[in-house]
Parts: structure tokens; sequence; C-alpha cells
């Protein structure tokens, strides 16, 4: 399932949990849908900070992912 299929499951999930209740296992689709869309989401956002150069003020490049994309969080 791409991410577009994803997103539109997620949707009729929501507006039928809305009109009519879900049952467990659509909950459960729900919440790893959701999970699953949410890592998406900050691979991407991670992926282009980390290809991303700022000016500093005195006119040197700091590149984004040289400086903080190697680090590990824990």
């Amino acid at each position: 399932m791409n991410l577009e299929e994803k997103i539109k499951r997620i949707n009729e999930l929501y507006h039928k949990s809305q009109a009519e209740g879900l049952t467990e296992d659509e909950k459960a689709e729900q919440a790893k849908l959701r999970a699953e869309y949410v890592a998406n989401v900050r691979a991407n956002l991670k992926g282009q900070l980390d290809n991303m150069s700022i000016k500093e003020a005195d006119g040197s490049i700091t590149n984004l992912g040289e400086k903080y994309g190697n680090k590990h969080t824990h």
C-alpha cells in the first residue's frame, strides 16, 4: 500500500469512526496506519533537513546534516 492509499484508508476509517464506530480490528488498523504515516513524515523531514545548509551570520555555511544528522537520540 503506497502513501496515498494509506492516507485514503486513514480518512475512510476516521469517517467511519465518526459515523458508526470501528471494530477492534479497524481500530488496530487505524493505529498502525497512523504510526506508519507519522514515521514517513518524520523520515521525509529528516531527509530534507539533512540536505539543507544555512548561512551563518559570519558568512560561513553550516550543513545541517553534517552538524545534526548523524547524532543518535536516546
